[in-house]
């Protein structure tokens, strides 16, 4: 078992991480050579109105836009199939989830894990996070039925921090859990290939509304966090998934659609807002899915990793900016009825 350690630094730090790496996994391809300077991306392709990933698009179906100046693709791969140098990590928030929904919550990944018989896609590990830490799981395995055992036998200790602690608790999950976050994306880099992180938590606390305000200092911590977390979870090649465990029990809730107003990125600290370090904001903008109003997890979960059946890694020169510049990403795919998602932007380096 390792534990990321919580860090007693500030919100707007980034935090120390293991530096342990898995075992099982392929060896770095040419795509973990890139230089530095380049801006690497693990594109998606869909059909506009759902459906699987799609396969057998060449490096001139794409163009990409870096802040709307057109970009050469400097590097293009198509990649798939269950080969592909992926590795999944499900995390379990038992910090934002309540006691009563945490019990189906771990019965539906539990289903996940034993599903195909207990076959495993990619290499998969099982991370849990509670307010006294971060425990990931004994490594990864394609072996569902041991991460199965090692879920059975986990014990979630009582919180001291609840959903019903009023504002300060509020707060207090939202910082713990962006700095877990921002752990679990310094581990990730350690680790070679295309990482998918599948959060499931109904999210932390969106402390945003009339009576939230906050200083011009604090807005500045925010968005050296937002900078911050944006590079590491780009660096590590994570793509992070919010999936709601609540199902239909969160119909109406205000979370399901609220975080649709901080999608666009923030490019000056006076512009931020706690809403902007939102779990499916973070996700939306990694490239991944927010997955909720379903009461089959699995179905969930499933979907999420189907992402990998079917990428493209693509890469690029970075226009050059200031420090901390914020840089909006587009690309396209010239054939009607596909749609591609990727990352939103990224932030220039200082």
């Amino acid at each position: 078992m390792r534990i990321v350690r919580r860090c007693s630094a500030s919100l707007a730090v980034l935090l120390c991480a293991s530096a342990a790496l898995a075992q099982g996994l392929t060896s770095r391809t040419q795509v973990e050579e890139l230089s530095k300077s380049d801006v690497l991306l693990d594109v998606v392709v869909t059909p506009k109105n759902g459906g699987a990933p799609v396969t057998g698009l060449t490096q001139q179906d794409f163009t990409l836009t870096d802040n709307k100046a057109p970009q050469a693709i400097t590097l293009f791969r198509a990649v798939g199939g269950s080969e592909a140098p992926v590795a999944v990590t499900v995390a379990i928030d038992a910090v934002n989830t309540s006691s009563t929904s945490l019990g189906l919550e771990r019965s539906e990944i539990d289903r996940f894990f034993k599903a195909n018989n207990g076959n495993m896609t990619y290499p998969t590990q099982l991370a849990i996070f509670t307010d006294k830490g971060t425990q990931i799981q004994n490594g990864f395995t394609k072996d569902g039925n041991a991460l199965s055992g090692t879920l059975d036998h986990d014990v979630l200790g009582l919180r001291d921090i609840t959903r019903s602690a009023g504002f300060y608790g509020a707060a207090e999950r939202l910082q713990l859990s962006i700095k877990t976050l921002l752990q679990l994306a310094k581990y990730e880099a350690t680790l070679p290939g295309r990482k998918l992180v599948l959060w499931v938590s109904p999210g932390w606390p969106i402390l945003e509304g009339p009576r939230v305000e906050i200083t011009a200092k604090q807005q500045r911590e925010i968005f050296d966090t937002i900078t911050g977390l944006s590079r590491a979870l780009r660096e590590a090649r994570v793509t992070l998934y919010s999936v709601d465990p609540l199902g239909t029990a969160d119909a109406g809730s205000l979370r399901l659609f609220y975080y649709k107003d901080f999608l666009k990125g923030v490019r000056k600290p006076e512009q931020t807002g706690f809403g902007d370090l939102a779990l499916q904001v973070i996700a939306a903008q990694t490239g991944g899915l927010v997955l909720n109003s379903s009461n089959d997890v699995v179905a969930l979960l499933d979907q999420a990793v189907a992402d990998s059946n079917a990428f493209y890694e693509l890469s690029f020169d970075p226009v050059k900016g200031e420090p901390d510049e914020y840089h909006q990403i587009e690309v396209k795919v010239g054939k009607s009825g596909l749609v591609a998602r990727t990352r939103t932007g990224y932030y220039s380096g200082k």
